[in-house]
């Protein structure tokens, strides 16, 4: 009986440990394509100071300067310690109400009515209608417009005498016509018109986005069930615009309660004080009588006021979108 005979391999020779280890041209911790640590700080470092020099040392100089009484004239050498007695004068001072309720009515009218002008222009410039890319691009130039432009455009049209708002108004016959920004009643409700008329076309352009990613099965089984416009809207489109509802709330009413520039361009914060916001209280203060300090406060206490209303507003949002 012939029996096989298995050829063995040759063993390997052992390792010899006490060769160096081999070289890689780079820094142990390293992938090959990381760059070096220095690199990335260089690419941010403009960013970095510029947050440095605009936003973290004007904040903590403001609350630095909100305990103290400044009127900048007398120097650094004039700036006194008051504790928190700025924050009481506020509180206590009628002015600042006044312009805290003005601010309210404010952002309160013109915000819910950007989001209603925005929403009816992304439903309708949602759908395959003639030149839609055209109305899209012409309903969001005035968001992008230069605000000395919008301040000139709309104090022609809104003339009391000679502005074609009246004009248009005097061919139904009426007596008794709006003197808008020249009046005391007429120039809150004017300012939140040009706000409207600005700010919609950010908000058409966020629905439109958001109106995308709509879920399209759902509307496919309402449609299967007999479910009409409105219904379809109420239980599916509203839903799932719910969170970029609250997002347009948030971001709108912080950048509408501290609209500055549209104020001092077309109103100056009048007739009288019909106008005079927040913002533009904080200004009147610190640079037309010069009391820095209570500028300050009256900054931080809008600032606080303002990032409360924001939290509420985040919070209400929760477990309210359509999970998909």
């Amino acid at each position: 009986m012939q029996t096989q005979s298995t050829a063995l391999a040759p063993s390997a020779p052992p390792a010899d440990d006490s060769a160096p280890p081999r070289r890689t041209g780079r820094r142990p911790g390293l992938a090959p394509s990381d760059p070096k640590p220095l690199v990335g700080w260089l690419f941010i470092a403009p960013n970095l100071l510029g947050v440095l020099a605009f936003t973290f040392i004007p904040l903590v100089s403001v609350i630095l300067l909100s305990f103290t009484e400044w009127d900048l004239v007398s120097g650094f050498g004039g700036i006194r310690f008051v504790g928190l007695g700025n924050f009481l004068a506020v509180l206590k001072d009628p002015s600042f109400w006044h312009a805290m309720v003005l601010t309210i009515i404010y952002a309160g009218a013109a915000v819910p009515l950007t989001l209603a002008v925005g929403l009816g222009l992304a439903l309708a410039l949602n759908r395959d209608v003639p030149a839609r890319g055209l109305l899209r691009a012409a309903f969001f130039v005035p968001y992008i417009v230069n605000i000395v432009a919008i301040g000139m455009t709309w104090q022609m049209l809104l003339d009391p005498s000679a502005g074609v708002m009246n004009q248009f108004l005097g061919m139904f016959g009426l007596e008794h016509l709006p003197q808008w920004f020249a009046s005391s009643h007429w120039a809150l409700p004017a300012l939140i018109l040009v706000t409207v008329w600005a700010q919609a076309g950010y908000a058409n352009l966020i629905y439109l986005s958001a109106l995308q990613d709509a879920p399209a099965q759902l509307y496919e089984a309402a449609q299967i069930d007999g479910a009409g416009r409105w219904r379809a809207f109420r239980t599916i489109t509203w839903p799932s615009l719910l969170p970029t509802t609250i997002f347009l709330l948030v971001t709108l009413f912080v950048g509408i309660s501290q609209t500055f520039g549209m104020i001092a361009l077309i109103t100056n914060g009048g007739p009288g004080d019909s106008t005079t916001t927040l913002s533009f209280y904080m200004y009147q203060t610190s640079f037309q009588f010069y009391r820095f300090g209570y500028a300050s406060a009256v900054g931080l206490v809008t600032f606080v006021g303002i990032f409360a209303i924001m939290l509420i507003m985040w919070r209400a949002q929760r477990g309210r979108a359509l999970n998909d």
